[in-house]
């Protein structure tokens, strides 16, 4: 008889707890140049935010046992069949509904440490989160998308739970629990930064994924359709994935500065060794081979039949492509979408190495003065635009699948 239902729950748990108890929950020091004092999560959260972290932890493990499941949800948990069944579906229930609100807790009590250690007359004094407070949010977030695959629930249900999540911890920061936290404070200090490097981020992400898929779905297409090409075409996509992403940057620095430099117009349009044109055309490389072969797989996976029907009843070969052989790819190439972006959001991040900006900027600002939080300024709004990016297309390739199969 096995005292474990849920494995993965127990292993994130206690790694967490360990990890939590292990690390520092926060520092506190007079400027952000030296070392602060660190502080355990005991020493850092009010006894009332303690106590209730502390029971919302006890109910997560308890969630791993099979026992939740027959005491609380048994007609549910006996239905449950296939992987995860020993599980039942009361234990991820409880889980899912005991993190959010340890992870809140957590959160909300750093903020309230943050609040208490400010001296106003101390203006140069930082409180930063440690390596126990960074634990606990991916544990905790791990745990929550393990409970979301054991209920099999739908991409719909998933991002609908996660824009809940997210619009709680939003709800703190509007309400300024956070304020006091180093991190805000480098936010407050650089806020027209953050907002000009954000928005080249994005606009490094888009004008490479406009010309990547326009090239991207010609090539997979070609591909398809000419046998002989496909080695060669899928070869040298394959090749530029295996180029270090710095190494790729630094070669065109020396092709471009040459070309706008024996170029005017080029050198007036924007074409240098550095800078946003070497940034482009590297991020548009790496994103060719996802496209392509996306696009391949897609219209590959069409039936025959479908398309000789389609031929029968007289269409066009743009109509059988545009209505016929599009819509049943759709969900394939979405996919592939998907890998892209989520890859250029981070790989636009390494851009800022050769002057393309970008939120990158601040993450290497803040490695070359040991600044923690101005990493952190530059990583988390990065990380939060991967996931939003990959839920939204997760919805997206989710609607597309023909009805049934979704």
């Amino acid at each position: 008889m096995t005292i474990i239902a849920n494995r993965v729950l127990t292993t994130l748990l206690v790694s967490g707890v360990v990890g939590v108890s292990l690390m520092p929950f926060a520092s506190h020091a007079p400027n952000r140049i030296v070392s602060g004092t660190a502080f355990g999560i005991a020493e850092a959260l009010s006894p009332w935010h303690l106590a209730i972290a502390a029971v919302l932890t006890l109910v997560l493990a308890v969630a791993a046992t099979p026992a939740l499941s027959r005491l609380v949800l048994p007609r549910l948990a006996a239905g449950r069949t296939g992987a995860g069944a020993g599980a039942g579906i009361g234990g991820p229930l409880v889980a899912l509904g005991a993190a959010p609100l340890l992870l809140l807790t957590i959160m909300y009590g750093a903020g309230d440490f943050a609040t208490r250690m400010t001296d106003p007359e101390m203006t140069a004094a930082r409180t930063s989160l440690g390596g126990a407070f960074w634990v606990a949010v991916f544990s905790l977030t791990l745990i929550m998308m393990d409970g979301l695959q054991r209920l099999r629930v739908g991409s719909l249900v998933a991002v609908g739970y996660g824009l809940a999540v997210g619009a709680a911890v939003f709800a703190l920061f509007a309400a300024g629990v956070f304020d006091d936290l180093s991190i805000l404070r480098e936010y407050a200090n650089r806020r027209s930064a953050f907002t000009a490097a954000m928005s080249r981020h994005i606009f490094l992400v888009a004008g490479a994924l406009g010309p990547a898929l326009l090239i991207g779905i010609a090539l997979g297409l070609w591909a398809l359709r000419r046998k002989p090409v496909r080695g060669g075409v899928f070869g040298l996509l394959n090749f530029f994935q295996t180029i270090p992403s710095i190494a790729l940057f630094g070669l065109l620095i020396a092709p471009l500065a040459a070309l706008g430099a024996a170029v005017p117009l080029l050198f007036d349009l924007g074409v240098r060794g550095i800078g946003m044109a070497p940034a482009l055309l590297a991020l548009v490389m790496y994103a060719l081979l996802p496209i392509a072969r996306n696009t391949y797989a897609g219209f590959a996976a069409v039936p025959t039949a479908v398309i000789e029907a389609a031929r029968g009843m007289g269409m066009s070969r743009l109509a059988i492509l545009l209505k016929v052989e599009a819509p049943l790819a759709l969900p394939i190439l979405l996919s592939g979408l998907r890998i892209v972006v989520v890859q250029l959001i981070g790989l636009a991040v390494v851009a800022a190495l050769i002057g393309a900006g970008g939120l990158g900027s601040f993450i290497f600002q803040g490695l070359g003065q040991n600044a923690i939080d101005l990493v952190l300024l530059g990583a988390i709004p990065t990380i939060a635009m991967a996931v939003l990016a990959d839920g939204v297309l997760q919805v997206f390739i989710s609607l597309s699948q023909p009805r049934g199969q979704a």
